[in-house]
């Protein structure tokens, strides 16, 4: 059974999902994992890949959720998107890398998308 926490995550992705297809991303995989990592979301914007970090909180009142992308994080998702690239031959594709925030609220929370939020970080 998931935790509170992890519920909460799971949400917050879903209501970033929903708006990223408003927004007209085509969602090409979400949660996608291997041997390197996790990335939240990966869709199409056009002609682009996003590889998208989802960022939930209950509130903004201490830090904002985009401020907690770090630049470590930042490493991991570059590490998992060039092996998705690798591995789906979409080496020469072009990318990016963007950020939704999620912020509960009601009646509706208040979501926040970051496009081009971080530029490919790489070890």
């Amino acid at each position: 059974m998931p935790s509170e926490r992890q519920a909460f995550g799971k949400q917050g992705e879903s209501e970033a999902e929903q708006f990223l297809r408003q927004q007209g991303y085509k969602i090409l995989e979400c949660n996608y994992r291997n041997r390197l990592g996790e990335i939240d979301i990966i869709a199409k914007d056009e002609d682009t890949i996003a590889f998208v970090e989802v960022k939930a909180k209950k509130n903004a009142d201490y830090l904002h959720p985009k401020y907690t992308v770090t630049r470590q994080k930042q490493k991991k998702i570059s590490m998992v998107a060039l092996y998705y690239l690798k591995s789906k031959h979409q080496s020469g594709a072009r990318a990016r890398f963007d950020v939704v925030t999620v912020v509960s609220g009601a009646p509706l929370p208040k979501i926040e998308l970051i496009k081009n939020a971080f530029e490919l970080a790489y070890p």
